[in-house]
């Protein structure tokens, strides 16, 4: 097979690249996914009792089986058990777990929304797949479970499950801080679906059906101004409140693309059964609330592996099993080009991810086998989708990132500051237990590690104050963001460019971990860093870290670890350290089961771990007593993941006083100025504090820091850094001046920069550069493009760029050659009085229009005749927004502001019309004062269009 023979390939390392995978071959792809991950699925059969297991729900394996034994060309060999025989365990499975079923009369399991439901649904339609060899009892338990669920879920009303605890959708009010309930509405319809889908519409499930899945990603500022219809119901008369209002969904108290995906997640799981049992699929399954909104902020996280970014969740990164079905289910029932290109994307590397120990498997870096069984039930639905509807054809890589480019300030409450670039991503985090500037260069998520409480570069700190910017094209000129964060004991800056160049302003030294593994097709197993001070290749670890450090010999009695930097997340924890023969081990905490002398008992798979209240506390220790003085002069550490950052070794005679025998780590590299990673990206350092590689991780040196995608470091670090006021830093990284104000006070003053660009605001010229005039509040950090660069302009003129395409020079006579970012050059003549020049065809940056590229309603789902609302607010002259009949638009300013409105139509007789205003998206008013402007039209055909609705 030409599968097999490129996975051969890719495993001899005689492949450095993933190849792409077509359209044609996903389907391929998926089934030999499936086939190898059997091996791992038979690890769940239990030959005693003749099934699978139900530990986990693992008997869901037999959905992957069913696509496998029904579909393709099954291969023994690659699967690892004869189709005989997995289609004998599978049919003696589903016989015993349909008749176990609570619903069919059992007592072993289902029910339960959660979460027995999901895999209800996965059995459910493996026993459809295999329907022709069930007996017929099987058939009958099989269709009362379908049933009986939509009649138990339909009885509760909008009530809870009794028998699911203190999981709940809170009703039709949802929930959004903290934890969603858009997952656990999901859950509700998901419930309902297989009875629909088989068996028609029994008493009240279909409304059910739809109640729950138009709430699924509710808001009410955006409902509330939707009169579409979906499935005979009208948009508006949602209730839930699921997403925060910039369309993002936070989940155990983070931001969770994960759960965000749900809303897809389970649409795939219900609309295979639709499809599969040959009925129309529900409306709202193709015309879904808001949906396009959220899978904006999905594509504003999105890597280059075709799964979004997780900066706030600690065990979701790389579980690729869990990331293909949302994409299938739009890619493929959606017909949306960009997620082809994402599933695209993530397919071309599932077979790699699953050759990587533990071999098979389909998410496996969260470390919990658990999701195993799900991974493999989705990649059978997304197998099923693909040969039941077909996919769009996918945008190419450069037009995805293109089209997913933004900038979005999520808000202080789910604490994202967000910036997706053709060149890389980056996020400013201050979610507590989560601050960071996590940034990955090429969207590259094998490179920098950034989930969870995984630090990076800024202090994981908490914030204190925010103040933020972000910068977009249609308003600004170019995209961007900047922040000014303050600590308990200080300030931090953040901006991020256009270029995907980010810049940081650091109070205390940063920390950068980076991916470093054997996963043959996508990771070499090594990282190279190249700085001033030379080069080093540092080699991927194999398993758990070992440590041995050697050291002049000293006589001791005892012998201590005592750390310097934990494990971020899980503290200390090692399964040997070996000093000599210890006749006692002491520790400063332990956890029940994990106690000291289970690091030196000799047993290899016991260990000690630090008491879980104190994984934070960083001098943790473990201790040795040798009985009498001995000579020490080496000691082996083997760690779990809980492994040090940082420790020391310590020896004692009297078990009082210590002496320092040795630190970890020793630096691997050591270099002041610049750093290269891996020829991917790299960091200048305006500081004379050396960059410092320590294995995986890189320490960042404090002050002004910036980051490039691919660049020449060395030419960049010899370029001379602006020169601030006080309190000030500055940075010119790709021509952008990027400026942040560290102190509590207003900063005025001077900046003297190098080179002939100028800057919105007053700078004049110097011999060399410009001295620029600066105004900066308290605590507040901006960027600023370089709109002109003056060639041949002497010293001494004084040049104010007021916008992007005026600017006053005085202080002439002077010639010289004007020229915009854009390439438009015009000579300019000045004498001894003052002139303002205007750029002709540039646009004047930045627009003071409120409206310009905000969120508009309706969205997602349009009403019959009506155009999208956002060719309003666009700022293109071709476009305009079409009302239809009656029709009514609203645009969300994001904050309160007192407002003028003004409109222009297109020619023609404009629709009579009204202007109202909203604090809250809920109640509107003729007070020119809110968040929200609507515009309600009585709009018919031959009425004129709205080309721009302008808010000042």
């Amino acid at each position: 097979m030409l599968i097999n023979r490129r996975t051969f390939l890719y495993a001899s390392s005689l492949l450095a690249v993933v190849p792409k995978v077509s359209l044609p071959q996903l389907k391929d792809t998926y089934y030999e996914v499936l086939l190898r991950h059997t091996r791992w699925a038979e690890t769940q059969y239990d030959a005693t009792a003749g099934r699978y297991r139900r530990t986990d729900f693992g008997f869901a394996v037999v959905l992957g089986n069913a696509v496998l034994l029904t579909r393709g060309t099954y291969d023994a060999g690659l699967a690892g058990v004869e189709k005989d025989v997995l289609r004998d365990h599978t049919l003696a499975t589903i016989k015993h777990f349909a008749a176990s079923n609570l619903l069919a009369g059992g007592t072993e399991w289902g029910k339960t929304l959660f979460w027995d439901t999901t895999f209800q649904s996965y059995f459910v339609l493996a026993a459809r797949l295999l329907w022709p060899d069930l007996d017929a009892q099987t058939r009958a338990n099989v269709e009362a479970i379908a049933r009986g669920q939509a009649d138990y879920t339909t009885s509760l009303g909008t009530a809870n499950d009794p028998r699911s605890g203190s999981w709940t959708p809170n009703g039709l009010t949802g929930g959004h801080r903290g934890d969603t309930k858009l997952e656990e509405m999901g859950v509700y319809a998901q419930a309902l679906a297989p009875g629909l889908a088989w068996h028609g519409d029994g008493p009240g499930w279909r409304e059910a059906f739809g109640r729950w899945s138009r709430n699924e990603a509710g808001l009410p500022a955006a409902d509330l101004a939707n009169p579409s219809v979906v499935d005979g119901t009208p948009i508006s008369a949602n209730t839930a409140t699921n997403l925060h209002d910039t369309f993002i969904v936070e989940n155990h108290g983070s931001f969770g693309p994960h759960y965000q995906e749900e809303l897809w997640r389970t649409s795939g799981r219900n609309a295979v059964h639709f499809l599969l049992a040959g009925r129309p699929l529900p409306e709202v399954l193709t015309r879904q609330p808001n949906g396009e909104l959220l899978w904006r902020t999905i594509l504003a996280t999105m890597s280059d592996a075709g799964e979004p970014l997780m900066p706030m969740v600690n065990d979701r990164e790389h579980l690729y099993g869990r990331d293909v079905i949302p994409l299938a289910f739009r890619s493929t029932v959606l017909r949306d080009p960009m997620a082809a290109w994402a599933e695209a994307a993530l397919a071309a590397k599932l077979l790699a991810y699953q050759a990587h120990p533990p071999t098979y498997r389909l998410a496996k870096f969260s470390g919990e086998a658990k999701y195993e069984p799900e991974a493999r039930a989705e990649l059978a639905i997304s197998y099923l989708l693909h040969e039941l509807r077909p996919a769009a054809p996918p945008v190419s890589s450069h037009e995805f990132f293109s089209r997913a480019a933004i900038t979005i300030d999520h808000g202080a409450d789910p604490g994202l500051l967000t910036h997706q670039s053709v060149a890389a991503w980056a996020g400013t985090v201050t979610k507590p237990g989560f601050t960071k500037l996590a940034w990955q260069p090429s969207h590259d998520d094998w490179l920098f590690k950034i989930s969870g409480a995984t630090p990076m570069l800024l202090p994981p700190a908490a914030v204190v104050q925010r103040n933020t910017v972000a910068y977009q094209q249609v308003r600004n000129g170019f995209d961007a963001t900047a922040s000014l964060l303050r600590f308990a004991d200080g300030f931090a800056g953040t901006a991020t460019l256009p270029t995907g160049t980010i810049v940081c302003a650091l109070p205390r030294p940063g920390r950068v971990d980076v991916h470093n593994l054997a996963l043959a097709g996508i990771l070499t197993g090594s990282r190279t860093y190249t700085g001033s001070a030379g080069r080093v290749t540092v080699a991927a670890r194999e398993g758990f870290r070992v440590d041995e450090l050697t050291f002049a010999a000293t006589s001791a009695r005892y012998v201590r670890m005592i750390g310097v930097t934990p494990h971020p997340t899980y503290g200390y924890s090692l399964f040997d350290f070996e000093a000599g023969q210890a006749i006692a081990t002491t520790a400063s905490s332990s956890d029940p089961g994990y106690e000291p002398t289970r690091a030196t008992d000799g047993d290899p798979a016991t260990r000690w771990a630090v008491a879980r209240a104190e994984r934070g506390r960083a001098d943790s220790w473990l201790a040795v007593d040798l009985g009498a003085p001995t000579s020490v002069q080496r000691v082996r550490l083997r760690w779990e993941t809980a492994a040090a950052v940082a420790y020391r070794i310590e020896t004692s005679l009297d078990g009082s006083a210590w002496t320092t025998a040795a630190e970890y780590p020793r630096p691997d590299l050591s270099t002041p100025g610049w750093l290269d990673v891996d020829g991917k990206a790299g960091f200048v350092a305006r500081s004379a504090t050396p960059f410092v590689v320590n294995g995986d991780t890189i320490t960042v040196p404090a002050g002004l820091v910036e980051g490039y995608v691919r660049a020449d470091l060395r030419k960049i670090a010899a370029e001379p850094a602006p020169v601030c006021p006080a309190g000030v830093v500055a940075s010119t990284a790709d021509g952008f001046l990027s400026l942040f104000n560290l102190t509590a006070a207003d900063a005025t003053g001077t900046v003297r920069l190098r080179g002939t660009r100028l800057y919105r605001g007053t700078q004049v010229t110097t011999r060399d550069g410009t001295e620029y005039a600066l105004t900066l509040p308290a605590a507040t950090a901006r960027v600023e493009a370089p709109w002109f660069t003056a060639r041949n302009l002497p010293a001494g003129i004084t040049a104010v760029v007021h916008d992007g395409r005026s600017v006053t020079f005085r202080g002439g006579p002077a010639m010289f050659v004007l020229t915009h970012r854009d390439g438009r050059t015009l000579p300019v003549v000045l004498g001894r009085s003052e002139r303002t020049v205007i750029m002709p065809g540039a646009q004047a940056f930045p627009s003071d229009d409120l409206a310009l590229g905000r969120v508009t309603f309706p969205n997602s789902v349009l009403p019959s005749g009506m155009s999208d609302p956002a060719a309003a607010v666009d700022g293109k002259p071709g476009t305009a927004w079409t009302p239809g009949r009656d029709g009514r638009m609203v645009v969300d300013l994001r904050a309160v502001h007192d407002v003028a409105v003004s409109l222009e139509w297109t020619a023609g007789r404009p629709p009579p019309h009204t202007v109202t205003y909203s604090v809250d998206g809920r109640t509107y008013g003729s007070t020119p004062s809110g968040r929200y402007v609507a515009v309600s039209t009585q709009w018919r055909p031959g009425h004129a269009s709205l080309r721009t609705l302008a808010v000042r």
